[in-house]
């Protein structure tokens, strides 16, 4: 079942879900908050823009930051063409053991050539979020720090068997940009 915006600040207010969390949808710029049936998180002002400058390979086993450059501090970036982007959000969930959600892009970005790749926060996972903004267009497009950067659904379910948190995820607990790690 999709939770609706009552439901979430209810799993907010008792679960701690997401922090901070925004009650409502704050549409200055490009809009963050809390929605009819979801969440519209923010990115901090920390990149990781993909470069081939150092002639890494990407490698989901070995990914390392020859695969980036950092950029910190800034109120936006720009996101070459055909390329790649990693932020971290502002808001840190704790997601319960019988809850999931379900990334999917701004209408904002997706409008300008910019997607967010699908991605799972699974149940009893807990961390900041990365996210990737992937620029499938031949110009560079400028993403913004503090603002509205993905769309959240969550699915509440029956408890499941073993959660993420259970089986030792390793991306429990991260903060910041983690990069692709292998076990």
């Amino acid at each position: 079942m999709i939770l609706n915006d009552k439901q979430i600040k209810k799993l907010v207010e008792e679960e701690d879900m997401i922090s901070p969390f925004v009650d409502k949808c704050v549409s200055q710029g490009i809009s963050h908050g809390l929605s009819a049936f979801g969440v519209d998180l923010r990115c901090g002002s920390e990149f990781k823009i993909f470069t081939n400058i150092k002639g890494a390979i990407a490698d989901p086993k070995n990914f390392t930051e020859d695969n980036f450059i950092t950029v910190k501090g800034e109120s936006s970036i720009l996101v070459p063409p055909n390329s790649f982007a990693l932020a971290s959000s502002l808001e840190y969930f704790k997601m319960p053991r019988n809850v999931t959600g379900l990334v999917t892009s701004k209408s904002t970005y997706a409008r300008c050539g910019l997607g967010t790749p699908p991605t799972v926060l699974e149940a009893g996972w807990h961390g900041n979020l990365v996210l990737e903004f992937s620029n499938h267009t031949s110009n560079s497009i400028r993403l913004y720090a503090n603002s509205g950067a993905a769309q959240i659904l969550f699915f509440q379910g029956e408890q499941p068997e073993i959660s993420y948190s259970e089986r030792k995820g390793k991306y429990q607990g991260q903060t910041g940009i983690t990069l692709a790690k292998a076990k």
